[in-house]
C-alpha cells in the first residue's frame, strides 16, 4: 500500500480511502522571533501626505507621511498597482524604526506593510479610524 492509503480494515468500510496529506512542518526554531525581537519593531500608523512617482521608475513612489509627532519620507515599489493620487490621505502602517535607505537616488526611513498577492502588493491598513503615530503591538 502507498503511505496515503489506509488499511480498509481500518476504516470499517472494507474499502481503501485515501488518508490526508501530512500537514507542512513548522517553521524551524531558529526562523521564529522572540516576543523581545518582535517588540524592536516599531510599526506605527501613518498617513500619506504627498505621494508622486520616482522618475525613471515604473514601480517605485516616493510619498511624505505623517507619523503623529514627525513627518517623514519613504519610498516604496507600490507604482504598478496604485497611483499617487490613490494613495494621498490613505493610512498606513509603517515600519518606522529602520535605518535609511537609498531607492534609485531617493532616501527612503521607513518602510510601509503590504500584502504580496501573485505579483500585486496589498496594503495593509485600517477599517477604523486610528490616530497617526499610533503603535502596533
Amino acid at each position: 500500500m502507498s503511505e496515503h492509503t489506509v488499511n480498509p480494515t481500518e476504516t470499517g468500510e472494507g474499502r481503501a480511502v485515501e488518508a490526508a496529506p501530512a500537514a507542512a512542518p513548522a517553521p524551524a526554531r531558529e526562523d521564529r522571533l522572540s516576543i523581545e525581537e518582535f517588540a524592536r519593531v516599531d510599526l506605527r500608523c501613518a498617513q500619506v501626505l504627498e505621494a508622486e512617482r520616482v522618475p525613471k521608475s515604473k514601480k517605485l513612489i516616493r510619498m511624505q507621511i505623517d507619523l503623529g509627532a514627525e513627518k517623514r519620507q519613504i519610498v516604496a515599489g507600490i507604482g504598478l498597482k496604485y497611483t499617487p493620487e490613490s494613495l494621498v490621505g490613505r493610512k498606513i502602517i509603517v515600519v518606522a524604526n529602520l535605518q535609511p535607505a537609498r531607492l534609485m537616488g531617493v532616501e527612503s526611513n521607513g518602510m510601509l506593510l503590504a500584502a504580496i498577492s501573485g505579483e500585486d502588493p496589498i496594503l495593509a491598513g485600517f477599517h477604523e479610524d486610528v490616530p497617526c503615530g499610533a503603535k502596533l503591538r
